[in-house]
C-alpha cells in the first residue's frame, strides 16, 4: 500500500469532519441552559478551573460553592454540578455558575414539595414593598405581609435570617414566582394545638383563665392555648351593661365550660354558673301580693326594669306605673337608680320573669273617689273630651268621668243633647257607678232633675193641665207643664180644633196654654198633652151638661153656658 494511500485511510473525508463537528454542535446545544457534572482541574486563587466535557473548560469562584460568603472546601479532582451558560465565551471557555445550578436545584425540589403540599425551609432575608423575600437554598420567594403570622407583626426583626418552616401558596418557573406563607404554617400547627387542648376539655369542667380581650358582649378567656367565649349574659346572674363592669384584661377568673362545638371548636364559658341560681326559689321569696324594695336599672318604653336582688330583675310595665298618667313615658315617672317600692303582680320562674306594678303601692284614686263621694252624690268639674258616645268630666286626683248619651237627658235624644255642650264648660254630675278595678267612673245629669216618671205617677190620660210654651217651631210648640218638670211637645194639628187656628206662630214663649193628657209613657218617659184633645173633651162635656144641638140650642149657646159656669167655678176659688 502506497503512503499516499495510506494517509487517505487515516485522514477522515471531508464530509466526515462536517458530521462529526455537526454532532459536537447539536451535544453543545443540549447542554446549554442546563445543569451539568464536570471535575475541577484546578485552583487558582479564588477560581475553581472545571472541566465539563467537550473539551471545554470554565470558571467559577470559590465563594459560589461555600456557605455564607464563605469559600467551599474543594480541591482537585472532586465532581460538581455547576449551570452551563454557555458553550464558550469570547476567551474560548465555557461560562459556569454554580448558583445558577443551586437555584435550578431548588426549583426542582421545591416543585416537587409544592405538588406534595410539604412544608419548605426558608430563611426571612429582605424587606420589599407588600412582604418580604425568602431564600429558600438557593430560590428567592415572596412573602406577603398578610402571610407573615396569624396576627399582625409590629417587628419583623427576631423572623429576619432565621430558618423557619414555609408553605408554598404559587409557583410559575416561567416567570420565576414564587409566594410562600408563614401563617398557614402556623395556623396548622395551632389547629393541631387546639385539637388536642380540646380533647382535655369537657362541658361542665371548671378551669381557671386568663381573661384575653374584652368586647361589647362579653370577654375572651386563655385556657391556655385555646380561647373560649365568656358571653356578657353569663358573666353574672344580674343585669350586666358591659363586662369591663367585671373583668379587665389580664385578670385570671375561674370559668366552667358550658359547651364545645367539636366541629368549629368553639367554646362557651360561664361564671354565673358557679354560683346558686337565685331563680330556684323565687316564688318562696316573691310572693303573689307581697310588697318590696328595688332599685330602677333600665327604662324602656314599654317600661321599667327593677332589681330586686343581685340575678333578679323584674317589670313594671307602663300600664302598672300610675293610675292616671296613662299616655306617659315611664321615663317621667322613675328615674334610673331610683329606690321604689312595688307590689309583685307575677311570677314565672320558668321563663324568668317577674312582672311587679308601682301604682299598687298608691292609694287608687278610684277607690278614694268613692270614699268621698258616694253614689248619688253631686260632682262638679270641667268638660276634659267630648267623644261619639258621651261627655268626660275632670275631677279630683286626676281622673276623669263619664257621662254617656243617655244620661244627658231624661227625654232628648243624646246626640242632639251633646251639640248643647262645649270642652272646658262647668257641669254638675250625679255619681251613679264607681268601679275601682275596671277605673270607670259613671255620671248623669240627667237624674240632677229627677226621674220623670215619678212626676208623671199622678197623671193620667184624659187629666186637663197647664203648660208655659218654652219654644216654638213649624212643627208645633214645646211647653213645660206647671208643677213640674215634665215637657211635652204639642204637633201642629193638636194645637186646635179648628184647622184655621192651627198655626204655631199664634203662640209665644210664656204663654199659658190649657191642653188635655192623651199619653202616659214611663218607661219612655214622655208625656203627651193637645190643646185639640182639650177642645174636644170640653165640647163632649157641654153638650152633655147643657143640651144638644137638637134641642133648638145652638152650639154657640152650649159654650157659652160652658164658659160661663167654668168662670163662676174660677172666682169661687
Amino acid at each position: 500500500m502506497s503512503a499516499e494511500l495510506a494517509t487517505k485511510e487515516l485522514s477522515p473525508s471531508r464530509e466526515d469532519f462536517a458530521a462529526l463537528l455537526a454532532e459536537s454542535l447539536a451535544k453543545d446545544d443540549l447542554f446549554e441552559g442546563s445543569v451539568v457534572k464536570g471535575k475541577i482541574v484546578g485552583i487558582e486563587k479564588d477560581m475553581a478551573i472545571i472541566d465539563v466535557g467537550l473539551k471545554m473548560e470554565g470558571r467559577v469562584a470559590l465563594k459560589e460553592f461555600g456557605v455564607g460568603g464563605k469559600s467551599g472546601d474543594l480541591k482537585v479532582g472532586d465532581t460538581v454540578e455547576v449551570y452551563l451558560e454557555r458553550v464558550e465565551n469570547a476567551l474560548g471557555e465555557a461560562v459556569l455558575s454554580r448558583d445558577k445550578a443551586r437555584r435550578e436545584e431548588s426549583w426542582t425540589r421545591l416543585e416537587r414539595l409544592y405538588e406534595k403540599g410539604e412544608k419548605v425551609t426558608g430563611v426571612i432575608f429582605n424587606k420589599v414593598k407588600g412582604g418580604f423575600t425568602v431564600d429558600l437554598d438557593g430560590a428567592v420567594a415572596f412573602l406577603p405581609g398578610s402571610q407573615v403570622d396569624i396576627r399582625p407583626v409590629r417587628d419583623i426583626g427576631p423572623l429576619m435570617h432565621q430558618q423557619q418552616p414555609f408553605q408554598i401558596l404559587k409557583m410559575d418557573r416561567r416567570r420565576g414566582n414564587i409566594v410562600v406563607s408563614r401563617r398557614s404554617v402556623l395556623e396548622e400547627s395551632r389547629a393541631e394545638q387546639r385539637t388536642e387542648i380540646v380533647a382535655r376539655l369537657a362541658e361542665g369542667q371548671i378551669i381557671d383563665g386568663l381573661v384575653k380581650n374584652i368586647t361589647d358582649y362579653g370577654a375572651f378567656i386563655d385556657l391556655g392555648g385555646i380561647d373560649g367565649l365568656l358571653h356578657v349574659t353569663d358573666m353574672a346572674w344580674r343585669r350586666v351593661n358591659h363586662p369591663s363592669e367585671i373583668l379587665n384584661v389580664g385578670d385570671t377568673v375561674k370559668v366552667q365550660i358550658i359547651r364545645i362545638n367539636p366541629e368549629t371548636q368553639r367554646i362557651s364559658l360561664g361564671m354565673k354558673q358557679l354560683q346558686s341560681d337565685p331563680w330556684s326559689s323565687i316564688e318562696s321569696k316573691y310572693p303573689i301580693g307581697a310588697k318590696v324594695k328595688g332599685t330602677v336599672t333600665n327604662i324602656a318604653d314599654y317600661g321599667a326594669f327593677v332589681e330586686l336582688e343581685p340575678g333578679v330583675e323584674g317589670l313594671i310595665h307602663v300600664s302598672e306605673m300610675s293610675w292616671t298618667k296613662k299616655n306617659t313615658h315611664p321615663g317621667k315617672i322613675v328615674s334610673t337608680s331610683q329606690q321604689v317600692e312595688v307590689q309583685v303582680l307575677e311570677v314565672d320562674p320558668q321563663k324568668r320573669r317577674i312582672s311587679l306594678g308601682l301604682k299598687q303601692t298608691q292609694e287608687n284614686p278610684w277607690d278614694s273617689f268613692l270614699t268621698q263621694h258616694p253614689k248619688g252624690s253631686v260632682v262638679e268639674g270641667p268638660i276634659r273630651n267630648i267623644t261619639e258616645f258621651g261627655l268626660f268630666i275632670g275631677l279630683d286626683n286626676g281622673i276623669d268621668g263619664m257621662v254617656h248619651l243617655s244620661d244627658l237627658d231624661w227625654q232628648k235624644a243624646g246626640d242632639e243633647v251633646i251639640k248643647d255642650y262645649k270642652k272646658g264648660d262647668n257641669v254638675k254630675a250625679v255619681v251613679l257607678d264607681v268601679d275601682g278595678s275596671k277605673e270607670r267612673i259613671s255620671l248623669g245629669i240627667k237624674q240632677l232633675a229627677g226621674d220623670p216618671a215619678d212626676a208623671m205617677a199622678k197623671y193620667k190620660k184624659g187629666d186637663a193641665v197647664t203648660g208655659t210654651v218654652t219654644s216654638v217651631s213649624e212643627a208645633g210648640i214645646e211647653v213645660r207643664i206647671a208643677d213640674s218638670e215634665l215637657t211635652s211637645f204639642i204637633k201642629r194639628g193638636d194645637l186646635s180644633r179648628d184647622r184655621s187656628e192651627q198655626r204655631p206662630e199664634r203662640f209665644n214663649v210664656g204663654d199659658k196654654v190649657d191642653a188635655a193628657v192623651v199619653s202616659v209613657d214611663k218607661a219612655a218617659r214622655r208625656i203627651a198633652v193637645s190643646i185639640k184633645a182639650l177642645e174636644l173633651a170640653e165640647e163632649k162635656q157641654a153638650v152633655a151638661q147643657y143640651g144638644s144641638s137638637d134641642s133648638g140650642a145652638s152650639l154657640g149657646d152650649i159654650f157659652k153656658a160652658a164658659i160661663k159656669k167654668r168662670e163662676g167655678a174660677d172666682d169661687n176659688e
